[in-house]
């Protein structure tokens, strides 16, 4: 199966998919639900229909906002023949419940809590079953496998057997080489599974397919192949090291040094490997490839790789990964870190094995027990699908132990019998979602046996490396999983509506960011919050208590102006984290806090630090100070004393991120050519060189900075116009549309640039009729041509040699 990603919309398809806009929580507006007992037809365009479990069956089931709790029918949509469903049901039947029931509360869950309590007593799964106007209780005969245990998949019967029947059914699709036409991701992973197993009888199979992984290579690009890289240097070093054969220890280390020297300036990777420059194509970093390949670095170096280069790509990498730890989930690419899910697309659990395999207990811990608290709705979700959220999830969170992963399954186990088919494999169900899922399709095998293999512990991606991580004991690991209890992307705003002020206020201390979020979220809503309170937690010594705090604080915005002063205090906090959320908190609570400028100005100018040096706190500060929406200096630089101003903005424009970089914007429109002139060497600089990192928000600064220089015509800037375009870079429109009205600002005197449109020319005839947004380039090229080549006398130009300040 071919891996399909949609490169150009994936951030709008990230949006649309996992996170709607509509937050009522109603159907779709004119949306019925069907009744197919009453002859209604499924919905068109809502093709995403779901195993069964091992039934035999699939099933069309009513979603809305990723959620199939307003469903009451499963609706039959394949039988397979001699499955134990084949003599009970057949296209076409509705099931309307299960044990003697109607569904009540949301059938997928219903039906895969129901097969769990067959399958763990005499296996007869009662249904009832809607066949041409009649009703009738069918009983559907399963084979029995014990219930799971209260530390599964440790010491877990039932764990052992859809591990060993998994594990046949990947063998003998192996023999049959049925699986050549998965793609390599699933290919290698199911190959893992069967490593994992120890089971001597599978290693020619393994190693058949290790030497098939061993001859990737695709340094050129020509697919996506960052996605790639990750498991087959993985499987190659799971291998080397589970079997201590050292025949494929070459095309290890080939392919080691291939992801090493793919990655980019600041230790990142996106799609694709980095370009010669250093800087990432595309739109830049992209975490859920990035993880895979950092850890099979780490595990390549165990199997005896030795490099410097190797070295330094791992130090890049996990420092800035690190930085993640206690903040939030790992985000999708180079942000913030994300705080809606105690997950997202799987890659706390990569990381939890990565930090694990390094021996950083502490930073795997946190990881492990984010993914404790991942489950439901919450696990479910995913960019473009969750094959790699559910791919992840046991590995991480059975390093906190027997106790979490029994807990982690007497939660959300319902959803792995459900996801069983009854040869004892695996299909990826997706998301519940009518749109089209990436992973439709794909052999989900092996990623469920990793789950339950983890007992094994033959890999270091199931456990094999222990001790780092404390094993939670059996209070701690309820509390766990009760930590992430009650998300609704249906109804985001639902959760803890419901909780006293008192329970809020003690959610803002948790440990969890994401319950603090969703603590400050729902205390936003009440009337009459007691600030005072929470600047008492702001100024207690329990780190917790003042990151939920500021998260509280930011959530109230202007109601909480009362907190101003306080906050300015905990600018001078010794933790990064402290002193980021606290400005965030004050560009939040808005003029107010105004007051608070100075110090933070001073602050952005210090730059990167040895304890952060990547300069987020630097990044951060941007956003609180300059952002267009929401920064404290976005309407108004009056009273700012320019000096401190000068210096932050050169550091701002200095740091590595595209974004950051990118709220200076907001600063340019407030200045003078007076006041802005001593800037202009820093903003040809930020114009000039492409930002290493943020490379979706990178073009921002670069467009409004040549503006700028253009408006002021600055003769150094002048190339820049041609330069800039770089049409064969992702983004290339809104470069185009900048560089050509900038030109026309310097009008004749860019006249002997008119020959260098030429190409530009060309690259737009060739897509003349694909859209009007090429129409219109024409036309603005047209009109540019025409103004740079007029009989008009050119305007004097100014020379950067006459800026007052020197650039950094």
């Amino acid at each position: 199966m071919r891996f399909k990603f949609h490169i150009s919309f994936a951030l709008l398809v990230f949006v649309a998919i996992c996170w709607p806009s509509d937050a009522n929580g109603q159907k779709r507006a004119g949306e019925k639900i069907p009744d197919f007992t009453a002859g209604d037809a499924v919905p068109k365009n809502a093709n995403h229909d779901w195993n069964l479990g091992p039934t035999g069956a699939r099933g069309w089931i009513y979603s809305n906002k990723l959620e199939t709790t307003q469903a009451r029918q499963i609706l039959v949509t394949d039988v397979e023949s001699k499955s134990p469903a084949s003599d009970i049901l057949a296209v076409g039947d509705v099931i309307l419940g299960v044990n003697d029931k109607p569904f009540s509360y949301d059938p997928r869950k219903e039906l895969g809590k129901a097969i769990t309590l067959a399958e763990a007593s005499d296996g007869q799964l009662k249904i009832s079953r809607w066949r041409r106007g009649k009703t009738k209780n069918v009983v559907i005969q399963l084979q029995v496998l014990g219930s799971y245990s209260s530390t599964a998949p440790f010491n877990c019967p039932k764990s052992h057997r859809i591990f060993e029947q998994g594990c046949e059914a990947l063998a003998r699709k192996m023999q049959e080489q049925s699986q050549r036409n998965d793609n390599r991701i699933v290919r290698c992973i199911n190959t893992m599974a069967l490593l994992a197993s120890g089971d001597p009888k599978y290693l020619p199979a393994v190693r058949e397919q290790v030497k098939w992984a061993s001859e990737f290579s695709d340094v050129e690009g020509r697919s996506l192949c960052c996605w790639y890289y990750g498991p087959v240097n993985m499987l190659l070093a799971e291998y080397t090291l589970a079997t201590d054969d050292r025949t494929f220890q070459a095309e290890l280390e080939r392919v080691t040094m291939e992801i090493v020297r793919g990655q980019s300036a600041v230790g990142t990777w996106g799609h694709r490997f980095t370009r010669p420059d250093g800087r990432l194509n595309g739109y830049g970093m992209m975490n859920a490839p990035g993880l895979p390949m950092t850890t099979s670095l780490v595990l390549a170096r165990m199997a005896g790789i030795e490099n410097s280069d190797l070295e330094n790509a791992i130090d890049q990498s996990v420092r800035l990964m690190r930085f993640y730890v206690g903040k939030g989930s790992v985000p999708y690419g180079d942000h913030a870190p994300w705080m809606k899910t105690h997950d997202d697309n799987g890659k706390n659990g990569i990381a939890a094995i990565m930090f694990n395999a390094l021996g950083d207990g502490q930073a795997a811990e946190y990881f492990s027990r984010m993914c404790v608290a991942s489950h439901g709705h919450d696990r479910e979700l995913g960019h473009t699908g969750n094959f790699f959220n559910m791919l992840w999830a046991m590995p991480g969170v059975a390093l906190s132990g027997p106790n979490a992963s029994g807990e982690w399954i007497k939660e959300f186990g319902w959803y792995y019998d459900l996801a069983r088919r009854w040869d004892g494999t695996f299909q990826h169900q997706g998301p519940a979602q009518p749109r089209t899922d990436s992973y439709k399709g794909w052999d989900a095998t092996g990623a469920y046996l990793l789950a339950y293999g983890q007992s094994r512990r033959e890999l270091y991606i199931t456990g094999k490396q222990t001790g780092l991580v404390n094993q939670v004991d059996l209070k701690t690991a309820k509390s766990l999983v009760n930590d992430g209890r009650g998300f609704s992307n249906r109804l985001p705003n639902s959760i803890y509506s419901e909780n006293s002020i008192e329970q809020l206020y003690d959610a803002l201390c948790n440990w969890s960011p994401v319950v603090r979020e969703r603590a400050a979220s729902a205390l936003s809503r009440r009337k009459n919050v007691n600030v005072e309170r929470l600047i008492q937690l702001l100024q207690t010594n329990d780190i917790y208590s003042q990151l939920g705090a500021c998260q509280s604080i930011a959530q109230l915005k202007g109601r909480a102006a009362l907190a101003v002063d306080p906050l300015c205090q905990s600018l001078d906090e010794d933790d990064l984290w402290v002193r980021i959320n606290a400005a965030q908190a004050l560009a939040a609570i808005g003029k107010p806090a105004r007051v608070a400028v100075p110090k933070m100005l001073s602050m952005l100018a210090k730059g990167p630090t040895e304890l952060d040096p990547r300069a987020m706190e630097q990044r951060f500060l941007c956003f609180a100070l300059f952002d267009r929406r929401n920064g404290l200096l976005n309407r108004s630089l009056d009273g700012i004393d320019r000096e401190s101003l000068y210096d932050a903005v050169r550091a701002g424009l200095n740091n590595e991120d595209g974004r950051a970089r990118g709220s200076i914007t907001s600063v340019y429109r407030y200045l003078s050519y007076e006041e802005i002139e001593p800037l202009l060497p820093a903003i040809f600089e930020a114009v000039a060189e492409l930002a290493p990192s943020g490379m979706m928000f990178a073009d921002g600064i670069r467009i409004s900075g040549l503006k700028i220089l253009a408006k002021h015509k600055i003769a150094e800037a002048l190339p820049l116009c041609i330069e800039m375009m770089e049409l064969d870079r992702w983004g290339s429109d809104n470069r185009i549309n900048g560089c050509l009205q900038a030109l026309q600002e310097y009008s004749t005197a860019a006249k002997d640039l008119a020959p260098k449109l030429k190409p530009l020319r060309d690259h737009l005839n060739a897509k003349r009729n694909k859209n009007e947004k090429v129409k219109k380039q024409i036309e603005l090229l047209g009109k540019t041509i025409e103004s740079i080549t007029s009989d008009s006398p050119p305007p004097k130009l100014r020379s950067l040699r006459s800026a007052t300040a020197p650039s950094l």
